[in-house]
């Protein structure tokens, strides 16, 4: 959620920074307005109390002196329903700024760059050289189909499209991929986690899922929880509504999950093979931090997902994403994308994300700065999408009898 005192403070200024991620000034203008209306009715709520404890010291002397309390007494039992009524009012008013508030997204830092979607981001560099074939390289669902790993039909017959069974070496790559990227974060510094792969509302508010994104969300009937979009909800929201000591910050944590998401906003996209899945698995890296540390962990967190690419010895880049693609809840992003021969192109396969103190307002997370509390800094990001590193992984590795020969960092993984 947003600073609304910056919102009050500045309207115009800060109106100008999520003008540039798509927000509409008219959502802003109504934000400004209920957060005056807010104010208004606490200090009517405030006024009518002070009022209140006024007549409660002269009712006392009334009695003392035994003068007639009745006019008294009648004008106190009159400003008790008005002081009911007013806290009414201030309660409608905070619920009915509370909503639009969560609907507006992070304000991008002064370093995004400007652009309407992905055609706009900016490559910052790239590490390793794709590699070269003397033959026409294949895309991974052939690669997949050809060697056993994975069937796609099974998966539509269990549970539709979007959905695939991984088999034998299939199947051990998967699990020796989640094992090498939870060892190499915990090398970093990173404490491994197991969650959860359900949450309640609560949580997904917390981190920027809800309301926005429900449609995208699998809910269980009758209860209110659903299933995680990626690790970083449950992770994030360990410390929902804490308040952290200083001197246990940073707190850098990485967990694998499934996740699970309905991508009711792709449809047609990615539509054959396991880009773009309802079901996946996923390592996760989330810090938490103190905002002046914020912008070292965070480089520190892009290098750390390249580092497990450069390992693999996948040829990837590093891109920094522009306001039409940056996230509800970023502040700032990075993508890492990898190099895919079978479609001659790069493809992202991790999103850094520096939240600053967004997701904290929303899920009161805190830390004790000296005699206050203050908001900690969030920030998530991949390490890495389990499927499309396989996926990098087969056509990467392929030779020209299809098939392929895996990288040498998991060879401890795979006896």
């Amino acid at each position: 959620m947003i600073d609304l005192k910056l919102l009050q403070k500045d309207f115009d200024t800060l109106s100008a920074k999520l003008t540039r991620k798509g927000v509409d000034i008219t959502l802003l203008e109504n934000l400004k307005t209920k957060n005056e209306e807010l104010k208004a009715a606490k200090v009517e709520f405030e006024t009518l109390q002070a009022a209140q404890n006024s007549m409660s010291k002269e009712f006392g002397i009334y009695k003392s002196q035994g003068k007639d309390i009745s006019e008294l007494k009648a004008k106190v039992d009159a400003n008790k329903i008005k002081i009911s009524e007013a806290l009414e009012i201030q309660r409608v008013k905070q619920e009915e700024l509370e909503t639009i508030a969560m609907a507006v997204p992070n304000i991008p830092d002064d370093n995004v760059p400007d652009g309407a979607d992905e055609e706009d981001n900016v490559e910052i560099k790239k590490v390793l050289t794709p590699p070269t074939f003397n033959f026409t390289p294949k895309e991974h669902w052939e690669l997949a189909e050809q060697n056993g790993w994975i069937n796609f039909e099974k998966g539509a017959k269990l549970a539709g499209s979007r959905f695939s069974v991984a088999y034998d070496m299939g199947a051990k790559l998967e699990r020796a991929l989640i094992n090498f990227m939870l060892n190499f974060n915990s090398k970093r510094g990173y404490t491994e986690i197991s969650v959860p792969h359900l949450v309640n509302r609560a949580a997904l508010e917390g981190t920027g899922q809800l309301p926005k994104f429900e449609d995208d969300l699998y809910k269980v009937d009758n209860q209110d929880l659903f299933l995680i979009p990626t690790a970083e909800v449950p992770l994030t929201n360990l410390f929902q509504d804490e308040i952290i000591p200083a001197e246990s910050l940073p707190i850098k944590m990485t967990g694998y999950t499934s996740c699970y998401r309905k991508e009711a906003g792709a449809a047609g996209r990615d539509t054959r093979g396991m880009i773009r899945q309802h079901q996946f698995h996923k390592v996760e890296l989330v810090t938490i931090a103190k905002p002046e540390e914020s912008d070292a962990i965070f480089e520190e967190m892009v290098q750390t997902a390249s580092d497990v690419l450069t390992a693999l010895e996948l040829p990837h880049r590093i891109v920094r994403l522009c306001t039409g693609d940056l996230g509800f809840g970023a502040a700032t992003t990075i993508d890492l994308e990898v190099w895919l021969p079978g479609q001659n192109t790069y493809r992202e396969i991790s999103s850094i994300s520096n939240t600053r103190d967004f997701q904290a307002r929303r899920a009161k997370i805190r830390y004790k700065d000296g005699t206050k509390n203050s908001f900690v800094h969030t920030l998530n990001g991949s390490s890495l999408a389990v499927g499309r590193t396989m996926v990098a992984i087969m056509e990467n590795f392929q030779n020209e009898d299809g098939s392929i020969t895996l990288p040498k960092a998991l060879d401890p993984y795979l006896n």
